[in-house]
């Protein structure tokens, strides 16, 4: 295989694993909100807005391991 072949396979991996992670930690966070929103509907406000907050700093992290993948695959 040649090196053009191994840079792209490492693309990949690296943004292929680099969600996988916030993708199961977006779906935990919403489900665990539902839940709460389900047991407290009053905190439904500050439920909705810690959750975002999490959620954008889950999502942080799949834009870092595409900006890894983007390296990986341009130099």
């Amino acid at each position: 295989m040649d090196n053009e072949g191994i840079k792209m396979i490492a693309t990949a991996l690296a943004i292929g694993m680099g969600a996988i992670g916030p993708a199961i930690a977006i779906g935990m966070l919403a489900s665990k909100a539902m839940e709460a929103i389900g047991r407290n509907p009053e905190a439904e406000s500050k439920i909705r807005t810690n959750m975002i907050l999490a959620i954008a700093f889950a999502e942080a992290i799949a834009v870092y391991a595409l900006v890894i993948a983007l390296i990986l695959k341009f130099t």
